[in-house]
């Protein structure tokens, strides 16, 4: 008795499923997508501040505008105690002309900027531009912080 009636409600169910055609879903699910987007948001937010350059440097304020750049330049940091960093590997003075000959072989003709730290020796930094000059760049481009409006 059970059984007949179950199969008669489900017959007549299956009849129903059957007669309608399943229409296509013209929705779009937001939610993942909205969930991944906030995801980057957030990566990209803690890992902005962790993109600058490595070498931390006291620099010099000036009222000079910011310069725009296309290319990631190349970049020579003077600490206060003299020691000398290209990009963000520490170097040897004497070692810098080489590099940057074999980097201007690889096509790299562009602005050089040297980064110094405002207690640095000036006799150190214009060794330093010596050798970049040497290395056969005139481009030289002294880095400073903008200077902070004082009241």
């Amino acid at each position: 008795m059970g059984m007949s009636t179950g199969s008669a409600a489900s017959g007549g169910g299956s009849r129903r499923r059957r007669g309608k055609r399943r229409q296509p879903m013209a929705e779009i699910n937001m939610t993942p997508m909205v969930d991944v987007m906030l995801v980057l948001l957030i990566i990209f937010m803690v890992a902005a501040p962790l993109m600058t350059v490595g070498v931390p440097l006291e620099l010099p304020e000036t009222q000079a505008k910011a310069l725009s750049a296309k290319k990631q330049p190349i970049t020579i940091s003077v600490q206060q105690d003299g020691s000398v960093f290209l990009q963000e590997t520490p170097v040897d003075e004497a070692t810098i002309v080489e590099q940057l000959k074999a980097i201007a072989e690889a096509g790299y003709e562009e602005r050089i900027f040297v980064r110094a730290d405002q207690s640095a020796g000036y006799g150190t930094v214009m060794r330093v531009m010596a050798r970049i000059s040497a290395a056969g760049y005139r481009n030289i481009g002294l880095v400073t912080a903008q200077e902070t409006a004082k009241s």
